[in-house]
Order: structure tokens, then sequence, then C-alpha cells
């Protein structure tokens, strides 16, 4: 009979960037993989991408991956070219329709919610949600609506901002992050995607500090 783990914490480790290894239920899945060294980075328009810290782990000391949860791969701060080397030897990567025509290989393309975040439910184990690149509080509330309260919640923060988007948020910031989890009833909060770019205009520090004012200080996971 297998054991009931609902109540036990889902191991999560995070490496820079928007790159995390979760453990789940016997399987390693590793979201958007970065590894390159820190460097300019080309993007179809506007100034590159510049990432300023390297990765905390190589592909090679991950060991073997049951799959990737690739939230897109149009940009270097989601997959890199370390990254794209490494989709060759994963049996099975998860992300969006046009992204798996793209990739092909064992990249599969998921339909609208499905991604571009993830949700990883079971019976018998804690629920794990992967925000990827999202900056809509409307759509956290949806994923609330139909999965919540979720255990684990995998914030992409670091509220990137580029030109070409006039300023915009492409991902949550740190209030929004703080704001998320209330949505989401997370009882932990494992912030992604705020540290190694420059483009990021908020970093861990602004996470506390908003989580901190929000009185969910104690449901940060920051190692």
């Amino acid at each position: 009979m297998r054991e009931d783990t609902t109540n036990a914490p889902v191991p999560i480790r995070v490496f820079g960037g928007p790159t995390a290894l979760i453990e789940y239920g016997g399987l390693k899945l590793l979201t958007d993989p970065t590894f390159d060294e820190p460097g300019d980075y080309q993007v179809p328009s506007g100034p590159p991408l510049t990432k300023t810290a390297p990765s905390a782990i190589t592909p090679s000391e991950l060991g073997p991956l049951d799959a990737v949860l690739l939230s897109h791969d149009q940009h270097a701060d989601n997959l890199d070219h370390s990254g794209r080397a490494l989709l060759t030897d994963v049996p099975l990567t998860l992300t969006t329709p046009s992204g798996a025509a793209r990739l092909g290989g064992t990249a599969r393309g998921l339909a609208p919610w499905e991604v571009v975040g993830f949700v990883l439910t079971s019976n018998d184990l804690p629920t794990v949600y992967i925000s990827g690149d999202n900056a809509s509080l409307t759509l956290v509330k949806e994923i609330a609506q139909r999965f919540g309260p979720v255990d684990t919640a995998v914030l992409f923060a670091g509220a990137p901002r580029r030109p070409v988007f006039d300023g915009a948020l492409l991902v949550l910031d740190s209030a929004q992050a703080a704001e998320a989890t209330r949505i989401l009833g997370a009882r932990r909060v494992v912030p992604v995607h705020c540290d190694s770019w420059d483009h990021f205009t908020e970093g861990r520090d602004d996470v506390v500090t908003a989580f901190t004012a929000a009185g969910l200080a104690d449901r940060l996971q920051l190692d």
C-alpha cells in the first residue's frame, strides 16, 4: 500500500533564474532550464537579455530527469543554449503547442489551461502550482477556483520589464506574488525567476520585503 504523503513537503531545489528541480511522486521534474554562463543573449527585437550570474548547478549534476516543464521556448531567460541541449536527453518536455512544434523531439504541446503554468496534482500528494511567465492575478484567481487551495506555489517573480513592451510587467512583481499567495491559499511559496538577469527589476530581497509587509514571510522557502 502506497504511503499517504499529502502533508509532506514536496522537495524543491532552486538553481537560479526560473530553473528548479521538483521531486513529485518519484518523478524528477525540471522547470525552464537555464545553465549558460553570464553574458548577453540576442532577442528578435530590443536590447539583448543579459545574464548576470551562473547557475548553481550544471546539467550533468542533475542526474536523469523524467520531464521538463517548459513555460515557453522563445526567451533565453527561460530556455538557453545549455537548456536546449539538455532537452535532447529528457524523455518528455511539456510546453506550448507552438513551442513543441519548434523544438520537436520529445516535446509535447499542451492546450490552453494546460500551460504556460503547470499544476501538479495527485490523490496522495500535495498540489503544486508553477506559475510560469504570468503577470495576471486574474489568471491566478482562475487557477485557484479550479485547483485551490494549493500546498506549494512556485512563483515566477522578479518584475521583468522590457522597452519593447513599453515597460509593462511581464511576470509577477513581489507584491503581486504575495497577493497570489493569498489567492491560492498556498502554504509554501518558492520564488524563482527573480535573480541572475538584469532585466529583472526586483530581486529576492524585494520578495522578502513584500511578503513581510503582507504578513506572509513564514510561507517563503528561499533555499
